[in-house]
């Protein structure tokens, strides 16, 4: 409804955006707590699958639904064999192959609003 509205009924406007921001950032760490840094699989998996799926969005779902996993899996393989006297964290892998795909899809954006 806007801020005007909002202090005329009485709602401490800062104190409300400030309470949402620490409730944000609360969720948001339990999510990353509870799941793991992943993040970067749920990136890549949609252009993945649009790249082998075209536009029909009931196979890029398909395939997202199917790729998601399998990507997750070879990233925990991959950091069990690459440390033999260990393991990386599957986070660490998934951002090692994320953070290049993240730089592709923003420079192809660039490029495509240029």
């Amino acid at each position: 409804l806007g801020d005007d509205v909002a202090r005329s009924l009485g709602v401490n406007i800062l104190r409300v955006r400030l309470l949402s921001g620490a409730v944000v950032v609360v969720l948001a760490g339990a999510a990353v707590a509870a799941a793991g840094p992943i993040g970067f699989v749920g990136l890549a998996v949609p252009h993945i699958a649009r790249a082998m799926a075209g536009a029909d969005y009931r196979w890029i779902q398909a395939y997202a639904v199917l790729l998601g996993p399998i990507l997750l899996l070879a990233a925990d393989i991959l950091g069990r064999v690459i440390l033999v006297s260990g393991e990386l964290q599957v986070g660490i892998i998934t951002a090692l192959l994320g953070a290049p795909v993240l730089i592709m899809l923003a420079r192809r954006r660039k490029l495509v609003s240029a």
